[in-house]
């Protein structure tokens, strides 16, 4: 129970994060490019594969500490990240068939559930 209070803490830190940084970066972006949330994935995915390697090979963190950090804090703050991660060790493992598959389907699909929604929702209002 005390894994998911955490994990919940930590994701509650990082909605927060992301909406403070994106707003941020919004304030001085000029475009109609989405920095804010292109910066947050960005840094998030750094993160995650940054994270990952100093938990699995360099530091001595205690085990509860890593939910907390990549799912909770990491994962609110941008699931690309996880994305990322999950793609890139498919590449490093050598499965390219399937991280490519997972890279352009989770992209497409994606964007197509968000079209699908938007289109119901404009057909309920």
């Amino acid at each position: 129970m005390y894994t998911y209070l955490a994990i919940a803490f930590g994701g509650a830190l990082g909605a927060v994060s992301r909406y403070w940084l994106t707003v941020s970066i919004e304030r001085f972006n000029g475009t109609g490019f989405p920095l804010g949330t292109f910066m947050v994935n960005l840094l998030g995915s750094f993160l995650i594969g940054l994270l990952y390697i100093f938990f699995a090979e360099k530091l001595s963190v205690a085990d509860q500490w890593r939910p907390v950090i990549i799912t909770g804090f990491l994962g609110a703050m941008t699931t690309f990240s996880t994305f990322s991660l999950d793609a890139l060790l498919l590449f490093q493992q050598g499965h390219y068939n399937t991280a490519l598959f997972y890279v352009l389907s989770s992209v497409m699909m994606c964007i197509f559930a968000a079209y699908v929604g938007m289109q119901i929702a404009r057909m309920l209002l």
